[in-house]
């Protein structure tokens, strides 16, 4: 078998393509959750905090003024930029809980499926179960 038949058979198994749709839904995801981490749920906390902004905070490492935002400062060395770090922190904590709770969703879902109705058994096993409870009478 050659390579490009190999190829071409891993491709259109159905798992290779689950995969892809689920990697390409799951990076539209994570912008959605970046946004409502960046564009809400970090704006709420700072307001609360003081007004304060997570994404600025920074530790100059070299030598630069504390006082300047944290672009210009970058431009003139080292930062430790914790606060951007505590954004992405509380985005990581947010999308985990989401993806914990729209799984936990499915599976109830999976169980209030019915459970198929088993089959009628066949006339000789029928028979068999009269004879047996006959018996035992």
């Amino acid at each position: 078998m050659s390579m490009l038949q190999e190829f071409r058979e891993f491709a259109v198994k159905g798992n290779a393509i689950d995969l892809a749709v689920g990697v390409i839904v799951g990076g539209a995801f994570g912008k959605i959750v970046d946004s409502i981490v960046g564009d809400l749920v970090m704006p709420i906390a700072g307001r609360l905090l003081g007004g304060l902004d997570f994404s600025a905070w920074y530790i100059p490492l070299a030598g630069q003024s504390s006082d300047l935002p944290l672009t210009e400062a970058k431009k003139l060395g080292a930062v430790f930029a914790y606060g951007n770090f505590i954004t992405i922190l509380v985005n990581f904590i947010l999308l985990a809980f989401i993806v914990f709770v729209m799984v936990k969703q499915i599976n109830r879902l999976k169980k209030a499926e019915p459970a198929p109705a088993a089959p009628e058994p066949p006339e000789q096993v029928l028979l068999l179960r009269e004879i047996r409870d006959s018996l035992r009478r």
